[in-house]
C-alpha cells in the first residue's frame, strides 16, 4: 500500500448527508479528507479568529457538554459568540459521524469541543507532549480500557495557511516495531498510580501499551526521520476525520482549528478486529484488559 492511500479524500458539501462505504476506511487508521466540507462562519464569528481569545494559561478552548465555555480570554457578547460558534461545530460535526458511520450513534460518547487559535510553530513544549513528532493519542493520566478517539477538526484559518500534518504507517506496522521494545506491564504499579490519584482509573495493559507506543515513537528521531509518511496540507474550508489513538499523525504548522472528539467502545466498532485494541491484542497474544 503506498502512503498516499493513507489519505482518503471525500467530495461532499453537507455535512448531514449519508455517505456510504468509508466505516471500513476510517477503522483501518486512514484520515478521511473533505477538501469541500467548509464551516461557515458569520461575520461576527469571523472576528473571533484572532489569538487573544484565549487565555494564557490554557492550551485551546473548549466547550463542555453542560455548555460551560473554558479557556476564553473574552467577556460578554464576544464570549457567547464564541460559545454559539464552537456548540455549532459541534452540531455539524456529529451530523457527520452520522453520516459516515450511523451504526456508531446509540454507543458514541461525546467528549468537550475545542476551538484552537494558537499558531502551531510557536508552542514550545518538551519531547514528549510536541505533537510536531508523529504519534497515537494516549494519555497518561487518562486510562481508557481501549475506547476510541474519533476526532473532526476543520480548518478555520483566515489568511489561507494550510493545517500541515504528517501522516505515518498503519498501526500494526507500528505496533509490531515498538511493542517488542516496550516495558513490561506491572499490575502492582497501576494500582498506585491509581491510589495516589497519578491516573483517574486503572491503568490496564492496554493503556500501558498505548503509552508506550506514544512515548516510542516520539522519542526515536530516526523513525520520525526515516518511517514511511506523508505530508498532507489541510486547506482552510476544509475538514477531516481520524481516529486519532489509531492514525499516527503529526501536527507541524497551522492556526484557527475547529476539533470535536467522540469516544466509542472498540466493541462497537462496526470491525472491533481493526480497534488498537484488537490489533495489539493479535501481536501480544494476551487480553490487555
Amino acid at each position: 500500500m503506498s502512503m498516499n492511500d493513507r489519505i482518503v479524500s471525500v467530495d461532499s458539501r453537507d455535512w448531514a448527508r449519508p455517505i456510504a462505504g468509508l466505516v471500513p476506511e476510517l477503522e483501518a487508521g486512514k484520515v478521511l479528507f473533505f477538501p469541500e466540507l467548509r464551516f461557515e462562519l458569520t461575520p461576527d464569528e469571523a472576528r473571533l479568529l484572532r489569538a487573544d481569545v484565549r487565555e494564557e494559561k490554557s492550551r485551546n478552548i473548549s466547550l463542555r457538554n453542560d455548555g460551560v465555555l473554558a479557556g476564553a480570554a473574552v467577556q460578554g457578547d464576544e464570549k457567547a459568540r464564541l460559545a454559539a460558534m464552537i456548540g455549532r461545530f459541534r452540531t455539524q460535526a456529529c451530523a457527520l459521524i452520522d453520516a459516515i458511520a450511523p451504526a456508531y450513534k446509540p454507543a458514541l460518547r461525546l467528549a468537550p469541543t475545542s476551538y484552537r487559535p494558537t499558531q502551531v510553530e510557536s508552542r514550545v513544549q518538551s519531547w514528549r507532549a510536541d505533537d510536531r513528532r508523529l504519534h497515537v493519542d494516549a494519555f497518561p493520566s487518562r486510562p481508557n480500557r481501549g475506547e476510541r478517539i474519533l476526532r473532526v477538526f476543520t480548518n478555520l484559518n483566515p489568511d489561507g495557511e494550510p493545517r500541515v500534518w504528517r501522516v505515518g504507517e498503519a498501526f500494526e506496522g507500528i505496533a509490531r516495531r515498538f511493542v517488542p521494545r516496550a516495558r513490561p506491564y506491572s499490575a502492582w504499579q497501576a494500582r498506585a498510580l491509581k491510589a495516589l490519584h497519578v491516573t483517574k482509573s486503572l491503568r490496564t495493559e492496554y493503556d500501558h501499551l498505548m503509552l508506550q507506543l506514544h512515548d516510542g515513537m516520539k522519542g526515536d528521531l530516526d523513525y520520525q526521520r526515516d518511517c514511511p509518511q506523508v505530508t498532507m496540507p489541510f486547506p482552510p474550508g476544509s475538514t477531516w476525520v481520524c481516529y486519532s489513538d489509531q492514525t499516527a499523525h503529526a501536527v507541524m504548522s497551522g492556526q484557527f482549528m475547529m476539533e470535536q472528539t467522540l469516544h466509542l467502545a472498540a466493541e462497537a466498532q462496526v470491525n472491533p478486529a481493526a480497534s488498537p485494541l484488537g490489533i495489539l491484542r493479535r501481536v501480544t497474544g494476551r487480553p490487555l484488559l
